[in-house]
């Protein structure tokens, strides 16, 4: 029995997510984790929010992490971690930094370099242009925020990306950004478990240095099938 407690806390925590969440948004928790239970190695696998659900099914990963597809994949057990919302980043020069509320017909009338659709909100920005009957020109689509400022940069045209990616950009920098969520909304990075799974102390650990909303005991009842969101 001594030997079974022990093995809660050491082993191997497979996180499969999305770049954006593995390169802004993990690695505070992830650190802390490791701090905490330093027996505990850590696996990230990225990928497409397809790809992490597969790998939940398939027992590749013990947690998932992503903005879009978690909620509707029936053999998942997910919960509500935080929202964030996109913002535009133009360069510093551009005549959009001048402007605090940026519309639609603004955005549709320059180029555009975001997020490939299948990725971090994306759909959220298709429909809002639909709903207008806008056409948005599009140059560049990419998986990695840091590819899309870099392009901005270049001057390909205006970035959208996730809030996350600039909160460590500097003031005066080469870039401005600019909050979006007036025009697309709030987006919701879910956590996500295989329906049934055993889930070791240190999961549960990881999960509520994720996000202040989870603790064991929520997340106990969840995976039992007691409740869903609790209104979280």
């Amino acid at each position: 029995m001594c030997e079974e407690y022990s093995k809660q806390d050491s082993g191997t925590l497979s996180i499969a997510t999305t770049h954006t969440q593995a390169r802004y948004v993990l690695p505070g928790p992830v650190a802390q984790l490791r701090r905490q239970l330093p027996n505990v190695r850590i696996s990230l696998h990225q990928g497409n929010p397809d790809q992490v659900v597969r790998m939940l099914l398939d027992d590749s990963a013990d947690v998932g992490l992503a903005t879009e597809s978690l909620a509707q994949i029936e053999e998942l057990v997910t919960l509500p971690c935080y929202e964030w919302q996109h913002v535009l980043v133009v360069p510093a020069g551009h005549a959009l930094a001048q402007v605090e509320r940026i519309s639609l017909e603004q955005l549709a009338a320059e180029p555009i370099v975001t997020y490939h659709p299948s990725f971090t909100g994306r759909t959220r920005i298709d429909r809002a242009f639909a709903a207008r009957q806008l056409q948005p020109n599009i140059v560049l689509e990419a998986i990695d925020s840091d590819v899309i400022k870099t392009y901005v940069k270049l001057g390909m045209g205006l970035g959208i990306v996730a809030e996350m990616a600039v909160r460590e950009d500097l003031p005066g920098g080469d870039l401005v950004s600019r909050p979006l969520g007036h025009l697309f909304g709030q987006n919701v990075t879910r956590i996500a478990f295989k329906r049934g799974a055993y889930l070791r102390n240190y999961v549960y650990s990881f999960a509520e240095l994720l996000s202040d909303r989870l603790n064991r005991n929520l997340l106990e009842r969840v995976m039992s099938g007691e409740a869903t969101d609790f209104g979280i």
